[in-house]
C-alpha cells in the first residue's frame, strides 16, 4: 500500500520521531549529540520553527514542533541530511543512517500539546537509563533540563511551554516539575505514539464506546486529534493547494510579519506566539493578526494557531 503525502501545515503542533536504520544507534558520544543540537539551532532558525519538548536517546529521538513558515519538511530534510553525513563520515560508514522516513504526527494542540511534553521529557526514565525525576533534572539530552533552568539552549521555546503552568518563572517551574513527575508512574501511552482513530480516542473501547451513542467519527493515521481537528487539517490542506500557507501578492506569510512586528515593537517572536494576555503583547497580537488578514489573506485559524490563541481570540482582535 502507498505510503500516504506527509502534512506540513504551517502553525500546527508536529509531534517527530526518528529512528536509526535496523535500532541501530545514531548518538555514540557526547560530541554527536552536541553537534546535532548545535546544527539543529541553526535550522530552526532558518526555518522558523518552534520546539517545546525534545529528548535524544542512544537510537532514536523525539521532538515536539510548530511549524514556522518553510514548514517541518524543510527543517527535517535540512537536519536530517546534514546529521547523516556528519555520522557517516566520522565513523568512516556508507549507506543509510535512519529508519525510512521520520515519522510526523499533527496534534491537536488544545487536546495534547501537554501530554506531549510529559512523554517526551520521560522517556530517558521509561528507557531506564536515568531512574528519578532528579537525575532527570539534570540530564542533558532532554528538554527537561532546560525548562527546569540546569542548560541553556536559547532555541528552544521554554516561555510558551511554563506559560501552560503560571505566569511566574518560578512558581511555574515547580508546576511543571510536578506534572512531569506524575507522569512518571503512567508507564507508555501508546496513543501518544502516532495519529488515526484509536490513538486519538485512547484506544479501542473509546473508539466503541463513541461509535455506540452513534457518534460519526473521522480519523486519520497522520493527525493526532478529534474528528473536527482531523476535518480542519484536511480541509485547510486541500484549500491551499499545497501543504505550505498561502502567500499573498506581497509574498509575506505570517511569519514574516511577526518577524517584522518584533523588530518593530522590541518583543520577541516567542513571547508574541506565547498566548500572553498582557496589554502590549495583546496590542502587537492584534496589529500582526489584522496584517496577516490584510496582507497575507491568512484565514483566522492559520493565524490563531501561529499566534497560541483561541481562532475566535483573533476574530475578536480583528474587528476591534
Amino acid at each position: 500500500m502507498p505510503r500516504q503525502a506527509r502534512l506540513d501545515v504551517t502553525g500546527a503542533l508536529h509531534h517527530i520521531i526518528v529512528r536509526g536504520i535496523n535500532k541501530a544507534s545514531i548518538f555514540v558520544d557526547e560530541r554527536d549529540r552536541e553537534s546535532f543540537l548545535d546544527r539543529l539551532h541553526l535550522n530552526l532558525n532558518d526555518s522558523a520553527c518552534a520546539i517545546y519538548a525534545w529528548t535524544l536517546m542512544d537510537n532514536h529521538l523525539h521532538l515536539l514542533v510548530k511549524s514556522g513558515g518553510r514548514g517541518i519538511s524543510y527543517l527535517m530534510r535540512k537536519q536530517l541530511t546534514w546529521y547523516a553525513m556528519y555520522f557517516n563520515h566520522k565513523y568512516h560508514r556508507t549507506g543509510h543512517l535512519f529508519e525510512n522516513r521520520y515519522k510526523s504526527i499533527i496534534c491537536e494542540e488544545d487536546r495534547y500539546l501537554l501530554a506531549l511534553i510529559r512523554y517526551i521529557h520521560l522517556n530517558p526514565i521509561r528507557a531506564g537509563m536515568i531512574k528519578t525525576i532528579e537525575d532527570l533534572d539534570q540530564y542533558r539530552w532532554s528538554g527537561h533540563s532546560v525548562i527546569m533552568g540546569t542548560y541553556n539552549r536559547e532555541w528552544m521555546d521554554i516561555r510558551y511551554v511554563l506559560s501552560q503552568f503560571g505566569g511566574r518563572l518560578k512558581p511555574a517551574q515547580t508546576a511543571y516539575r510536578k506534572f512531569i513527575e506524575e507522569g512518571i508512574s503512567q508507564g507508555r501511552i501508546q496513543e501518544l505514539t502516532g495519529g488515526g482513530l484509536s490513538r486519538s480516542q485512547g484506544g479501542w473501547s473509546g473508539v466503541i464506546s463513541q461509535k455506540r451513542k452513534g457518534v460519526a467519527l473521522e480519523s486519520d493515521e497522520r493527525i493526532l486529534g478529534s474528528s473536527e481537528f482531523v476535518n480542519q487539517i484536511i480541509k485547510e490542506n486541500k484549500e491551499s493547494g499545497n501543504i505550505q500557507l498561502k502567500v499573498s501578492r506581497t509574498r509575506k506569510n505570517i511569519f514574516d510579519i511577526i518577524a517584522e512586528q518584533s523588530l518593530e515593537t522590541g518583543i520577541s517572536q516567542s513571547l508574541l506566539r506565547s498566548g500572553s494576555r498582557r496589554h502590549t503583547i495583546s496590542r502587537a497580537r492584534a496589529v500582526i493578526a489584522k496584517r496577516c488578514s490584510e496582507e497575507a489573506g491568512s484565514s483566522f485559524a492559520d493565524i490563531a494557531r501561529a499566534l497560541g490563541v483561541s481562532t475566535s481570540a483573533i476574530r475578536r482582535s480583528i474587528l476591534r
